[in-house]
């Protein structure tokens, strides 16, 4: 875990919400819509935060969560954020559903993902569906840092050939990644996707 033996010069305005909770580590927005969330991470408990909200207490929303094995500061090539589908409240990642419309992402290509001691922007540049089953679908998640240039173009490749549409944006060995993972429900066990390069 990079947050121990070493100080981090913590932006001020995520300041008091790190001293709450340490498990902090961003924080995530997309302007237009009502995705403004932390963003956690528990890299030694597996989906601490599936069903936890920032205060470690129960609930069915949970919170925003980094997949274990990724790591935000450095930060790996890829980092998924995991969230839920709330469909009742329209809450968590449920507005994701939307970019499934080629016009909802030409109004909103931009992703404001901060860390801790840093502000980032990043540009969307693909949106798909896959089935989370065991031997089903794309294993978007297992990417953390690529073994190589070959296998980044793959990865890259693959979410670009799977996305609804052509966003018209790709990635080279080098950018960093943000995928955004939620539930989908016209697949069984299905997740809808958004992959988005760093691009600030």
């Amino acid at each position: 875990n990079p947050k121990t033996g070493q100080m981090m010069d913590v932006l001020a305005e995520y300041a008091e919400l790190y001293n709450m909770n340490s498990d902090l580590v961003g924080w995530i927005s997309i302007d237009g819509t009502i995705i403004n969330y932390p963003v956690m991470h528990r890299p030694d408990v597996l989906n601490y935060y599936l069903y936890r909200d920032f205060y470690k207490k129960y609930s069915i929303g949970g919170s925003l969560y980094i997949r274990e094995s990724c790591d935000v500061q450095t930060p790996s090539d890829n980092v998924t954020i995991y969230g839920h589908n709330m469909k009742n409240s329209g809450t968590m990642f449920h507005q994701l559903l939307d970019y499934t419309k080629e016009k909802f992402w030409k109004d909103h290509r931009y992703i404001q993902f901060d860390t801790l001691t840093e502000h980032h922007t990043y540009e969307i540049l693909a949106v798909f569906k896959t089935s989370a089953n065991p031997g089903e679908g794309f294993s978007y998640h297992l990417f953390v840092n690529a073994d190589g240039e070959q296998a980044f173009n793959d990865y890259v490749k693959t979410c670009k050939d799977l996305s609804f549409y052509d966003t018209g944006v790709t990635a080279s060995y080098g950018d960093k990644l943000i995928t955004l993972s939620t539930c989908e429900y016209t697949l069984d066990n299905g997740r809808l996707v958004v992959v988005a390069k760093r691009i600030s």
